[in-house]
C-alpha cells in the first residue's frame, strides 16, 4: 500500500482535479471581474445548459447531436424504477449495455451490467436518473477536443487522447490479480474490480482480456497524446459534423471507432459523449507529460475558451 500510495504522490496525473486546476480557478476569478459575470462560461456553449459546466444531461446533449451518430441510449428517471424493463424492451436494447449517471464526469459510476437482475439492482442502488446505453464494441476509442470561434466557418481540433483500455495478457500460470498487481495503474483498479470478475481465473498464454471495456482514466485506462493524428482531413470531416449542432463551440468528444482511416472519412464511429465547458484536455494526462507541460496547455484551452466567450457576448449586443 505505501508503494502504491507514492506511485500516486509522484505522478501528478492521479493527483485531485482541484490541484490540478487550482491555477485556472485563479483565471476565472479574473474573468469574473472583466466580464462582469460570474457566470460568463454559459456564453461558451449557448445550445447547452450552463455552457456544460454542470448541470448537463448527457440525455439533453444527445439530443442536439447529428441522428445516427452516437448510441442507442434512453433514459431512466427515478419515477421510472417500476418501469426500467418495459423501456428496455420497447428500446429493443440488448445485454451488456452500459449504465452511467444522466448528470456526472470523470467516468464517476459507470458501469457495464449484463443481465436484468444486475440492471435492477444498479437502479435501486443510484439516487439520480441515469441512462441505459447500448455497448458501442468499435475496438478503439479516442478523446477529441474540438473549438470553433463563432465568428468563423470552420473550427480546430486542439487535442487528441489515444485511450488504451484496462487491458491484461496471460502467460498461462498468474491469475488475473497477479498480473494486475505487476502494475500501479492496473492495482489501483482491484478494489473495483473484485467485486464483477473472477480474479483467480488464469488466463491462456497470449490470451488477451480487456477489464473495463471503457475508456475512463478512473478506471484504469491510459490516456496518450495523439497530436500526430490531427489531420486537415479529419478537421474537415468533424467540421461538417460539428457545425449541425447549434450553439457549440468547445468542448470534448469522446469516440469509439473501427479504424483511424474510417474515421477520418466520418464512417463506423460513435459519439460515446460530448461535453462543454467543463471538458478537459485529457492528452494531457500522457504519463510522458510534465505537470507545467499539462499546465500549458490547460491554459492554452482556457485563452480558446475566453475567446469564444467574448465573441459570443460582443455578437449578443
Amino acid at each position: 500500500m505505501l508503494k502504491l500510495w507514492w506511485h500516486r504522490v509522484t505522478h501528478w496525473e492521479y493527483w485531485p482535479s482541484y490541484l490540478i486546476y487550482l491555477p485556472t480557478f485563479f483565471i476565472w476569478i479574473w474573468w469574473m471581474m472583466r466580464f462582469k459575470s460570474t457566470k460568463f462560461y454559459r456564453h461558451a456553449n449557448p445550445g447547452i445548459k450552463n455552457g456544460g459546466l454542470y448541470g448537463d444531461s448527457k440525455m439533453s446533449i444527445y439530443h442536439i447531436l447529428p441522428e445516427s451518430t452516437f448510441p442507442k441510449t434512453i433514459l431512466i428517471t427515478k419515477a421510472e424504477e417500476n418501469q426500467i424493463i418495459e423501456k428496455f424492451n420497447l428500446a429493443e436494447l440488448t445485454f451488456p449495455v452500459i449504465v452511467k449517471p444522466d448528470l456526472g464526469q470523470r467516468g464517476i459510476g459507470v458501469q457495464m451490467v449484463n443481465n436484468i437482475d444486475e440492471l435492477l439492482s444498479y437502479a435501486y442502488s443510484t439516487s439520480q436518473d441515469f441512462l441505459i446505453q447500448e455497448l458501442i464494441t468499435y475496438p478503439h476509442e479516442i478523446g477529441l477536443f474540438y473549438c470553433r470561434l463563432p465568428n468563423e466557418n470552420n473550427g480546430k481540433i486542439t487535442g487528441i487522447t489515444v485511450k488504451q483500455f484496462l487491458s491484461v495478457t496471460g502467460n498461462g500460470k498468474e491469475t488475473i490479480e497477479q498480473l494486475l498487481n505487476k502494475k500501479p495503474r492496473f492495482q489501483f483498479q482491484l478494489p473495483k474490480l473484485s467485486s464483477s470478475i473472477d480474479l483467480t481465473e488464469i488466463l491462456l498464454e497470449n490470451e488477451e482480456r480487456c477489464l473495463v471495456p471503457f475508456g475512463n482514466h478512473s478506471r484504469g485506462t491510459q490516456f496518450m497524446d495523439g497530436k500526430s493524428l490531427i489531420t486537415e482531413k479529419l478537421e474537415t470531416t468533424f467540421n461538417r459534423i460539428l457545425n449541425k449542432i447549434d450553439g457549440f463551440y468547445y468542448g470534448r468528444l469522446d469516440i469509439r471507432y473501427t479504424n483511424f482511416e474510417d474515421l477520418t472519412l466520418g464512417k463506423n464511429y460513435s459519439i460515446i459523449e460530448l461535453n462543454g465547458v467543463k471538458s478537459e484536455p485529457t492528452h494531457i494526462y500522457d504519463p510522458k507529460k510534465s505537470f507545467f507541460e499539462a499546465q500549458k496547455e490547460i491554459y492554452r484551452h482556457q485563452q480558446i475558451l475566453k475567446k469564444i466567450v467574448a465573441i459570443n457576448l460582443k455578437l449578443a449586443n
